[in-house]
């Protein structure tokens, strides 16, 4: 009787979920160095340099967050036809 036997495996770091973290992450030290931008100049149409760079990194969050989903989804579907694509291939053998 043949055993499928699984290791289980744990998480695995891959260049795809390095890039969706620091998709993630960026937003995050953005805005925590506030240093950077605690300024008022070069204003934009009016607007100070401190509030126009908030407002920009509401876009850009909301454009890597998208980047990061897409990748994460793509990223599951491959692991989910690598794993498969083994136990068809048993399947088809002859006992």
């Amino acid at each position: 009787m043949p055993e499928d036997t699984q290791v289980s495996r744990g998480p695995v770091v891959t260049p795809v979920r390095v890039v969706i973290g620091l998709c993630l992450v960026a937003p995050f030290v953005a805005m925590i160095w506030v240093g950077s931008y605690a300024k008022t100049d070069p204003a934009f149409i009016g607007v100070p340099f401190f509030y126009w760079y908030q407002m920009a990194w509401v876009l850009i969050s909301t454009l890597l967050t998208v980047i990061a989903y897409k990748l994460w989804q793509r990223d599951q579907r491959g692991r989910a036809a690598h794993s498969t694509a083994p136990a068809a291939a048993k399947g088809g053998e002859s006992r």
